[in-house]
């Protein structure tokens, strides 16, 4: 008796069907890399990641179906990791910005690597950074309030596996957020 094959779990007409629409983009594209179109639709979508397909097809000065195969594109190359909304963190009450440097030791990988999946986890990192120079990781961490801050600190940061010491300084006011990156170097290509 023949063993049983497992279902597909892809629609072969859709994995046909994307693999013909990458095939268009990268045809469209001239070859590898980025040109003038996915350069300008990374922009545009840095400065508003809710525009329709049409709006952004309008921007850029190419029909819609292109456009939206070329954003497919850049999506499953990695170019574009996500789309989310930038929340002001003082107007849900989150008041305290703190830049910790952990101290830990470098020279064992396995808790090294459980550290890190710890950081990963607490929600109150809103970045993590291994570093070189002083300190291990730098983490941006944010709190209600500094009594808030203080208990994660002692209560979670400290018992931690492999933290050795942290070192915090708070933000006294935001210059400049993260914001868009710069893609300025793409077009000397």
């Amino acid at each position: 008796m023949a063993e049983a094959k497992p279902p597909r779990t892809k629609d072969p007409r859709r994995a046909i069907a994307a693999a013909k629409a990458a095939a268009e983009a990268q045809e469209e594209r001239g070859g590898e890399g980025l040109d003038r179109y996915d350069i300008a639709i990374l922009a545009a979508l840095q400065q508003d990641a809710r525009l329709t397909n049409a709006e952004l097809a309008a921007r850029i000065g190419l029909s819609a179906a292109p456009t939206w195969r070329r954003v497919r594109w850049l999506e499953e190359q990695g170019f574009i990791t996500g789309y989310r909304a930038e929340i002001d963190r003082r107007r849900i009450g989150l008041g305290v910005l703190a830049f910790v440097k952990v101290d830990a030791d470098r020279n064992n990988a396995a808790a090294t690597r459980q550290l890190e999946a710890a950081l990963r986890a607490l929600p109150e990192v809103i970045s993590c950074h291994y570093i070189s120079g002083a300190g291990t990781f730098e983490l941006q961490v944010v709190a209600t309030d500094l009594d808030a801050f203080s208990r994660f600190t002692l209560d979670t940061l400290l018992v931690l596996p492999n933290v050795g010491d942290v070192h915090t300084s708070f933000s006294l006011g935001e210059v400049k957020a993260a914001g868009a990156l710069p893609l300025g170097h793409l077009q000397l290509r």
